[in-house]
């Protein structure tokens, strides 16, 4: 009898012997768009592709053997997983345009920006393309950002009130965290095809503040805060784990810092701002790579 794996919250479950898995398929517990490999697939599969196994029916045919898929530790092997390539981002500037116009209003009026910030991640990360990750999309739910909010916003009107410059210099840290605290849950919101990819950001909070006081004592150098930034996203690539390929910036201080300047310039014109930001995001999309793990291109 042939035994079955499915995958869930990006984790691989099983193996079940084909009458305990086609139990599984009628009491819900595998749906039609969830991952699904026996031996003889070629690689994970959508149930509701494979005929015979969704609805009743007859066992569905065998693919041709091409050897069990991995599954890393978190994330499946589906589509590719092990593809290596760089990442690509692609949207439309007139939808930008107005999509960012939304969450500064949002942002302006306060109380709404958990919700503009959430959606308009989810289009965002919609955008990017990840070799072997199709239909890259953000679940993240804008309740959890509520309390994170509204709390920082109550601690610094009451800090406001105090006067202090220590408690001044703890709200400053205050958002630092916060902000660790976001990428975290970015990080793990990330999904692929509806299925999570499991992935989790493992940089310390110390790692963290300290990369963000070096960036702001870079400032005072002019050009320095541009080689900062590249070992700030190398190190940010670098902590991103759950995945079987490594996540790779490969870009320069030198090319973050001219074309920093030539945006700096074209901002200023402020119509070129969406053709800007699109070919900002272009260029670190083209410079991060995802390289199996140990090879060369990882370098």
């Amino acid at each position: 009898m042939a035994s079955w794996f499915y995958a869930s919250e990006g984790k691989q479950q099983g193996p079940f012997p084909e009458g305990q898995f086609r139990d599984l398929v009628a009491q819900g517990v595998v749906r039609p768009d969830t991952l699904v490999w026996t031996e003889g697939m070629a690689g994970w599969q959508k149930a509701a592709e494979i005929p015979g196994l969704v609805g009743g029916g007859g066992a569905p045919p065998m693919i041709p053997a091409g050897g069990p898929p991995m599954m890393g530790s978190g994330g499946y092997a589906g589509g590719g997983g092990g593809v290596a390539g760089s990442l690509a981002v692609d949207f439309g500037v007139l939808e930008f345009t107005w999509r960012s116009i939304v969450l500064m209003i949002g942002m302006i009026f306060v109380i709404p920006a958990p919700w503009a910030f959430v959606w308009y991640t989810q289009w965002i990360v919609s955008c990017v393309k990840v070799p072997g990750r199709p239909n890259l999309s953000f679940t993240g739910s804008a309740m959890t950002l509520v309390p994170w909010y509204f709390g920082f916003i109550v601690l610094a009107i009451a800090l406001a009130f105090v006067g202090s410059q220590l408690l001044s210099n703890l709200l400053f840290i205050v958002q630092i965290v916060l902000y660790w605290l976001l990428i975290k849950w970015m990080v793990a919101n990330l999904a692929s095809n509806g299925q999570p990819l499991g992935l989790s950001f493992t940089g310390s909070i110390w790692a963290y503040i300290g990369w963000s006081l070096l960036f702001g004592i870079s400032i005072i150098t002019i050009i320095g805060w541009a080689w900062v930034a590249a070992a700030q996203m190398r190190w940010f690539c670098r902590s991103i784990e759950g995945t079987r390929r490594e996540i790779v910036f490969k870009g320069s201080g030198l090319g973050i810092l001219w074309r920093g300047i030539v945006a700096a310039i074209l901002c200023s014109l402020i119509i070129p701002i969406p053709w800007v930001y699109r070919w900002i995001m272009n260029w670190f999309a083209s410079e991060t790579v995802l390289a199996p793990r140990g090879s060369q291109a990882a370098m």
